[in-house]
């Protein structure tokens, strides 16, 4: 069987892959079908949070695996309820719906947010503030969301109740709450797929004050910036402000499916029985594995993220080829004389796998990949865009 050629005829053709078929790794090492090893800058576009077959979690998804692999959210499992708890107590939030992926728990968050203004000022208040440049995910409310025209194109009409302000810009985002009645304001604290760009300290707590004045609630969108991407364990935290309600995915589970939409104590009872549900949400297998990833994430593999932060935004600055470096811990984007892709193809050339964001060269590694790996992919990737 040629793997690839059986994937181009059964799998819808929705994903531009790039031609290596991968069969093994371990740890921030995968391996392709013929036996070439990859340094992995992608985990999984931040998934792997602690690389490939990691141990701590295998063990961990395997105990769970042999005792209960899924059962119906009518009954409890203690991987889901532990779960809640540690996410609870790591960010003051108080309770957390679980789904599969980023986009349901976005889905969650506009849902309680829109109940929970309907209750406290009435149901016209149901516009959603995003901010342009951003992604919440490809459902049709989701793309709706999303403040960016290309992903709009072929899925018209789109649903109402959104709009997008400019990022960076308070003064805009002020006349949107005005000019609408609003529910929330939604950001991601580091826009990645929209190019890998840090919003402003003093635009993010002016927005959070605003939520304030005007009674509205604030959303974070932490499906990718969360689960210690960007050196600590949410994006928001860098900012010093507290969100209404703050949504997660991608590396909670280190690779398997499982999203979190955590509620702050203003929201925490808006949901009732019945009011939304997900069957495969708080899977007992994926809730295991993330109870693995999360209990990891503490002080001093924060320190460590940042450092090597310090260490790839030092090499690249001012490297030949590389015209500017974005984003926040190993959340990076790198804008490059040659086109985006072509340094792609050029670095799995050489043994190093990267991905993109619009223009840019993105780089998600393991949290914890080790320092001389990231040394040698670095020089890689100079190489190729020099």
């Amino acid at each position: 069987m040629n793997i690839q050629e059986t994937d181009r005829e059964y799998v819808a053709s929705t994903y531009d892959r790039y031609p290596v078929t991968i069969t093994a790794g371990k740890g921030s090492i995968v391996t392709d079908i013929d036996g070439k090893d990859y340094i992995d800058l992608t985990s999984g576009i931040g998934v792997t949070s602690f690389g490939v077959c990691d141990d701590i979690w295998y063990k961990a998804v395997c105990e769970q695996a042999a005792k209960v692999q899924h059962m119906s959210n009518l009954f409890y499992t203690e991987p889901c309820a532990k779960l809640a708890e540690m996410l609870c107590e790591r960010t003051g939030m108080s309770k957390v719906f679980f789904s599969n992926s980023g986009a349901e728990a976005n889905e969650c968050a506009v849902k309680v947010a829109r109940k929970y203004i309907a209750d406290t000022k009435g149901p016209d208040y149901n516009t959603i503030i995003t901010l342009k440049n951003s992604f919440h995910g490809r459902t049709i409310a989701m793309l709706s969301a999303t403040g960016q025209d290309k992903f709009h194109e072929l899925f018209r009409p789109l649903t109402p109740g959104f709009v997008h302000a400019e990022a960076n810009n308070l003064e805009y985002m002020k006349v949107l709450a005005d000019a609408h009645k609003t529910a929330a304001i939604m950001i991601e604290c580091v826009q990645g797929e929209g190019g890998v760009i840090a919003l402003d300290e003093e635009y993010v707590k002016g927005v959070a004050e605003l939520a304030k004045e005007k009674e509205i609630l604030l959303i974070v969108d932490e499906v990718q910036t969360g689960n210690g991407r960007t050196g600590h364990l949410y994006s928001y935290m860098n900012y010093d402000i507290i969100p209404d309600i703050v949504s997660t995915a991608k590396g909670l589970a280190g690779g398997l499916p499982l999203g979190a939409t955590m509620l702050g104590g203003k929201v925490k009872d808006t949901l009732k029985p019945g009011d939304h549900g997900s069957t495969f949400g708080g899977n007992p297998v994926a809730c295991a594995g993330a109870v693995s990833i999360l209990e990891r994430i503490d002080d001093s593999l924060m320190a460590g993220v940042r450092e090597k932060s310090k260490y790839l935004f030092e090499t690249f600055k001012g490297a030949a080829g590389i015209e500017s470096v974005t984003g926040m811990g190993l959340m990076m984007g790198l804008k490059t004389t040659k086109p985006a892709k072509d340094i792609v193809k050029a670095c799995i050339a050489e043994g190093v796998l990267c991905l993109t964001a619009k223009d840019k060269v993105r780089l998600l590694p393991a949290l914890n990949i080790p320092d001389e790996l990231l040394r040698k992919a670095a020089e890689v990737i100079k190489k190729c865009c020099a």
